[in-house]
C-alpha cells in the first residue's frame, strides 16, 4: 500500500504528521539508510489484522503494555492467566495524562515508547506482510510501518497467548425469528431467573410507564393532535418538565420562553418530535442506565442522541424521493442502544465483565464482545423488546440490524440509515472507531454524496455542547 494515499472515498488527501515520539522510537531500531520511514495511509484501506492494538493495564504488581493484533479480542482472564497476574485497563484519565506527556493522541503500538514492560501476544512473532499500522489517535489514518522495523521492537517483551480471532465470533449472524430462541438459552444459563410463557415476563422489565403505553395507542391514531399528545405528556411531571426544557435549549436558539409542552409542539418541536422524544424518554425510565458503564465511553443518553440528531442530520441532505420517515429515523436512533439497558438488567455481573471487555477492546464492536460473554447481543434483546411493546416495525428492524450495513430486506433504510451515521460519527471521534464496512454501498442507496454527508454531521458536530446540555436533561429525575 503507498503511504499518503488518498482518504476514503475520493475525499481530499489527507497526511498525517507522524507524532515525533514514534519517529524516535522507531530511528532506534533502524541501524541503515534503506529502511522505509513511517508515513499515513487511510485507516479503511487496512486489513484489521494488520493493525497493532495496545492497551494500557494495571495491578498491584504495575502497569503494563498489552499489544495484540486488530483482528484478535483481548481475552482479560486468558491473559492474567497466562501471566500470573490481575490486570485491569487503567482508567482514562490516567491515559489522558499519558497521551498529554508524549504528545499523541493515543498510545501507538510501540514497545519502548512509555518504557513499561510490554506483554505481547504470541502471534506478533510470527507477521507475514510486508507493513503493520499503529494507531496514532486520527480517525482516518493509520501510521504505516515496515514489518521488519516493528519486529525489532518486540525483543525485550514478554509473551503470551491470549487472543481470540474474532472471525470465529458470528454475532447477529442468526435469522431473528431465532433471536428469542436464544435470549432464553442465555437467561437460562447466566441467571437465576425462570422462563415464562411471556418473553417480557421472563425478562423481570417494569411495567411500561402509563405515559408511554398511551403514546403507542396515540401513534396508532390517524387522527391524533397536538391537544392528546400534551395531555399525554403533561401527565407526567418529569417528561412534560423534559419536554420543556429540551425545547427551550440553547440547541433550537426559540425566541422567548417555552412555558408549556403545548408552546413546544406548536411553536418549536412539532408534533412527530415530541411525540418520539417523549416515547423515547418514557422507554427509558423503565430501567436505570447501568453502573458499570465502560471507562471512557459516552454516557448512555448522549449515546442515544447523537445517534438520533445524526440520522435526521442526514435526512435532511437525501433527497425526498429516497428519504426516510424523519419521526422513525429519530426515534430508531434515540432507542439504537436500549438493549444494553436489558443486558445491564438482567445480567448485572456479566454486564460489568461486558464492560471490562469493551475496555479492554476499543477497537471492537460491542455486539462481539456481548456475543463473546453471553451468546447473544444488545441490538438482539433491544429489538425483541421494541417488538413485544408493539413499537413500529421500522424501530424493531432498526434496531435490530443496525451494525449490518449489507441487510437489505423490507425496512432496511432505516437500519442503513443507523449505520451510516455510526460510521459518520466514528469519523468524527465521537464513537469508537468500526471496521471497514460498505459505507460507499449505503451513500449509493440513498443517493447521497460522502461531501453532503460529512456536511450534515459537521454542522452537528459544531454544536457539541448543547448536545451534551440536551443529553443531561434526558436523565430521568
Amino acid at each position: 500500500m503507498d503511504c499518503n494515499q488518498k482518504a476514503h472515498n475520493g475525499a481530499a488527501e489527507q497526511i498525517m504528521n507522524i507524532p515525533a515520539v514514534i519517529s524516535k522510537a522507531l530511528d532506534s531500531y533502524s541501524d541503515n539508510d534503506s529502511v522505509e520511514t513511517p508515513c499515513s495511509v487511510d485507516r479503511h484501506a487496512v486489513d484489521p489484522s494488520q493493525i497493532i492494538q495496545l492497551v494500557l493495564m494495571s495491578d498491584d504488581l504495575g502497569r503494563a503494555q498489552v499489544i495484540f493484533p486488530g483482528h484478535c479480542m483481548l481475552l482479560i482472564d486468558e491473559l492474567n492467566r497466562s501471566m500470573g497476574r490481575s490486570l485491569t485497563t487503567v482508567k482514562q484519565a490516567d491515559v489522558e495524562q499519558l497521551l498529554t506527556q508524549y504528545a499523541v493522541s493515543a498510545l501507538p503500538a510501540i514497545p519502548d515508547i512509555t518504557g513499561l514492560p510490554s506483554i505481547i501476544d504470541e502471534s506478533l512473532f510470527n507477521i507475514s506482510s510486508q507493513y503493520i499500522y499503529l494507531d496514532a489517535g486520527d480517525p482516518e489514518l493509520l501510521v504505516q510501518v515496515p514489518t521488519a522495523l516493528f519486529s525489532k521492537s518486540l525483543v525485550k517483551a514478554q509473551k503470551a497467548k491470549f487472543t481470540e480471532d474474532v472471525s470465529n465470533i458470528n454475532c447477529n449472524a442468526t435469522p431473528e425469528a431465532e433471536d428469542q430462541e436464544k435470549i432464553v438459552r442465555a437467561i437460562e444459563k447466566f441467571t437465576s431467573l425462570r422462563i415464562k410463557q411471556r418473553i417480557e415476563d421472563t425478562l423481570e422489565i417494569p411495567p411500561l410507564p402509563q405515559s408511554a403505553q398511551d403514546i403507542i395507542k396515540l401513534r396508532a391514531n390517524p387522527e391524533a393532535d397536538s391537544d392528546e399528545l400534551s395531555n399525554i405528556v403533561e401527565r407526567d411531571p418529569s417528561l412534560s418538565a423534559q419536554v420543556v426544557s429540551w425545547a427551550s435549549s440553547s440547541f433550537y436558539n426559540t425566541p422567548g420562553n417555552v412555558k408549556s409542552v403545548h408552546d413546544a409542539i406548536i411553536r418549536v418541536l412539532g408534533f412527530d418530535l415530541v411525540m418520539n422524544l417523549a416515547m423515547g424518554l418514557s422507554l427509558g425510565k423503565t430501567l436505570n442506565v447501568p453502573k458499570h458503564e465502560p471507562d471512557g465511553y459516552l454516557p448512555y443518553w448522549q449515546n442515544a442522541l447523537w445517534m438520533a440528531l445524526g440520522t435526521t442530520a442526514l435526512i435532511s441532505k437525501i433527497e425526498p424521493a429516497y428519504r426516510p420517515s424523519f419521526g422513525m429515523a429519530y426515534l430508531s436512533g434515540l432507542l439504537h442502544n436500549f438493549g444494553q439497558l436489558v443486558l445491564a438488567h438482567i445480567f448485572p455481573p456479566h454486564y460489568e465483565l461486558i464492560c471490562r471487555y469493551r475496555e479492554a477492546n476499543p477497537h471492537l464492536d460491542a455486539s462481539i464482545i456481548e456475543h463473546h460473554c453471553l451468546g447473544i447481543t444488545g441490538e438482539q434483546i433491544g429489538s425483541q423488546l421494541m417488538s413485544v411493546w408493539a413499537l413500529p416495525d421500522q424501530v424493531v428492524t432498526a434496531i435490530r440490524q443496525q451494525k449490518d450495513g449489507s441487510y437489505g430486506s423490507i425496512n432496511c433504510e432505516y437500519s442503513k440509515l443507523l449505520f451510516l451515521t455510526r460510521q459518520l460519527l466514528a469519523k468524527k471521534g465521537i464513537m469508537p472507531h468500526v471496521a471497514s464496512q460498505p459505507y460507499q454501498e449505503i451513500l449509493d442507496f440513498f443517493r447521497l454524496s460522502d461531501e453532503k454527508a460529512n456536511e450534515a454531521l459537521g454542522a452537528l458536530f459544531n454544536s457539541q455542547d448543547e448536545v451534551k446540555e440536551m443529553a443531561s436533561m434526558m436523565q430521568p429525575a
